[in-house]
């Protein structure tokens, strides 16, 4: 198949016309290729509901946070990243679990791993960081910093704020 200028010209120019009516009148994008009845110029993206429910304790200079997402649908999720913000500084050095890293003084950013749409079997998260004193109470902050562009129409099951007294009790949330 031998291919000339004019008709690469052409392909060109119904490419263009192509986009030229993809974006129509005012230059708007329309989602060419998207599910028939779909709203025309708006991205869709997948609905979730993630939860975050768990315990916190603190003791001495220990901080323990067990943490379990769930997803309750209707979309399956890639995985979600919890953010653990705590009210005092944590020490120099942390031992954390592989899924988790350290984002600044006092904040720790973790993946869940796949989160299925049903809500059961998800991923249980358990950390025990070490702060940089002893205090008497500490407050953890607990919410969804990314989970894949999903739609969450409930976030605020995700968010959570904890006061813990340094006294070993567990404080559920």
């Amino acid at each position: 198949m031998v291919v000339t200028r004019k008709a690469l010209l052409g392909v060109s120019a119904a490419a263009a016309m192509a986009s030229a009516v993809a974006l129509g009148v005012g230059g708007t994008a329309a989602a060419v290729g998207s599910p028939v009845g779909a709203p025309v110029g708006r991205n869709i993206a997948p609905e979730a509901d993630v939860s975050h429910h768990g315990h916190v304790s603190l003791w001495g200079t220990g901080l323990g946070i067990w943490l379990r997402s769930e997803n309750r649908g209707p979309a399956d999720l890639a995985g979600v990243t919890v953010r653990l913000r705590v009210s005092v500084p944590l020490a120099g050095r942390q031992k954390l679990p592989q899924e988790c890293l350290r984002a600044d003084r006092a904040t720790v950013l973790c993946r869940t791993g796949a989160l299925h749409a049903d809500g059961y079997e998800q991923p249980r998260l358990a950390l025990e960081l070490q702060l940089a004193g002893r205090p008497a109470e500490v407050v953890v902050r607990i919410d969804t910093v990314w989970n894949g562009g999903a739609a969450d129409r409930n976030a605020k099951n995700s968010e959570h704020e904890v006061l813990a007294l340094a006294t070993g009790d567990d404080y559920v949330f």
